[in-house]
């Protein structure tokens, strides 16, 4: 599943080329290097103008970099190899860079004055980028969150207005899931709605969003229509029936889902799809249904 996380954060990233070093650059300027790479929050961009201004001064045609989950990359991938270590807020950084040339004493005493330099920018970037995740998405699911629910839906039905594709919304939840919080305890509970986010997240395309926006009720924004919405319900009722562990506790998921159309808005199409999901659960539970209005 595609969240467009860094698109939707990060509209204006930079996008550095690999630069032509010269011996005849100019002196490298240290105060410009600490103001260009304070310039973004994404740490994409920091160590790629890192490397842009590295590429500028030495003989250095690509870099790797590896910290904790983060894997950056920025230019070739080929060259004489050197590895370096850096502490960053406790923890081991790695860089791995390809060189053009082996670097002379003087331009080795020129990088590792500037390696200092990426560190403080990049700590920051990861923070805010740390901090953005959890404004967005569901600390338990890992899927989107109420917040971010309300703006990807907005974006996706202004799509549709310009006729960019047919958008559909499935509202679901679980069925009998107050009575496994009452016997079982919250903890149970929450393995439920984990292993309900998981399911939901592997049954939906990359071109789909899934959101948990409160309790046990989900969403799913699909780009697509109401007739290949209802093949991705079948699936969901389908795979949750198959699994061992909602068996075991007698839980199940009804759906309700609508499709978009010229003059909707965003509310209007949540309460089309939810009144589907009440139909569904006066129908027995444990199934979809489509909004009335739009069946053919």
């Amino acid at each position: 599943m595609d969240f467009g996380l860094a698109t939707e954060l990060y509209p204006d990233e930079y996008r550095y080329q690999i630069a032509n070093y010269s011996s005849n650059n100019n002196p490298l300027d240290l105060i410009q290097t600490i103001q260009q790479l304070h310039a973004s929050l994404d740490p994409r961009t920091v160590f790629a103008c890192y490397g842009n201004i590295l590429g500028q001064h030495l003989p250095i045609q690509g870099a790797r970099l590896t910290y904790g989950q983060y894997k950056l990359s920025w230019g070739k991938r080929y060259g004489i190899t050197v590895k370096r270590q850096l502490i960053l807020a406790g923890q081991t950084l790695h860089i791995q860079y390809q060189l053009l040339t082996p670097l002379t004493p003087s331009q080795t005493s020129d990088m590792q004055e500037m390696e200092p330099l990426l560190l403080q920018p990049l700590l920051n970037s990861m923070q805010y980028e740390e901090m953005s995740k959890q404004a967005m998405f569901d600390s338990l699911t890992g899927l989107g969150n109420r917040h971010y629910y309300s703006q990807s839906l907005t974006t996706a039905i202004a799509r549709a207005h310009r006729k960019q594709g047919p958008v559909a919304l499935i509202v679901l939840d679980l069925d009998n899931f107050k009575q496994l919080n009452d016997r079982f305890g919250h903890k149970c509970g929450d393995y439920i709605l984990k292993e309900f986010g998981d399911i939901i997240q592997s049954t939906i395309r990359n071109t789909d969003q899934a959101f948990r926006i409160g309790g046990d009720e989900f969403v799913i924004i699909v780009q697509g229509d109401i007739h290949a919405t209802s093949l991705l319900c079948e699936r969901i009722v389908v795979t949750i029936n198959q699994h061992p562990s909602f068996n075991q506790f007698g839980v199940s998921c009804s759906l309700g889902a609508a499709e978009s159309h010229d003059t909707i808005e965003a509310e209007q199409l949540y309460e089309l799809a939810d009144k589907a999901l009440y139909q569904a659960k006066a129908a027995g539970r444990n199934c979809f249904k489509l909004s009335q209005n739009q069946l053919v």
